[in-house]
């Protein structure tokens, strides 16, 4: 274990100095005493802040205390407002709160919303599938294997709606 000297130009390791310094995390965002070469994840507290889900998309996580913007980030507002993408943004959102789901299973809060977003993502897939087609092989069901057949969902110019 290392850490930064008082003059914060040479690392020092704890064992060294023969004291123990304490980088508290409790807001749940990188803390000014961690070292920039020191990977750090905060550990969430129960019930953290969320963002949207269409901010989460851009930001890359559902939680503002995991953001660590990066140079080239996305601005939420600059997504498209398509199906597509709210979709996207609906299956993000569930896969995040599952992830801190696997580590507080006791947050009723945030497992009520997994179950609502849940909901909303499942009726988002279907009526996105029943207008633009199967967007995973699974879906591709009925009498014909129909995962090939033109127009591809990204296809935008094609799937406009008249």
């Amino acid at each position: 274990m290392f850490m930064e000297n008082n003059t914060g130009s040479r690392p020092v390791s704890a064992s060294q100095s023969g004291t123990a310094v304490s980088c508290p995390d409790s807001n749940g965002t990188l803390p000014s005493c961690a070292g920039l070469a020191v990977p750090y994840v905060p550990f969430q507290q129960n019930n953290p802040q969320k963002y949207a889900q269409t901010e989460a998309l851009s930001n890359g996580t559902l939680f503002p205390g995991l953001n660590l913007p990066f140079h080239l980030a996305v601005d939420g507002s600059t997504l498209p407002a398509t199906p597509l993408a709210e979709l996207q943004a609906l299956e993000f959102v569930v896969l995040e709160l599952g992830i801190y789901l696997d580590t507080h299973k006791d947050d009723a809060e945030a497992f009520n919303l997994f179950k609502q977003f849940s909901a909303m993502e499942k009726a988002a897939k279907a009526a996105y599938e029943s207008k633009f087609g199967p967007i995973t092989k699974e879906a591709a069901a009925g009498d014909s294997y129909q995962w090939l057949c033109d127009p591809w969902p990204w296809n935008f110019a094609q799937n406009e709606v008249k």
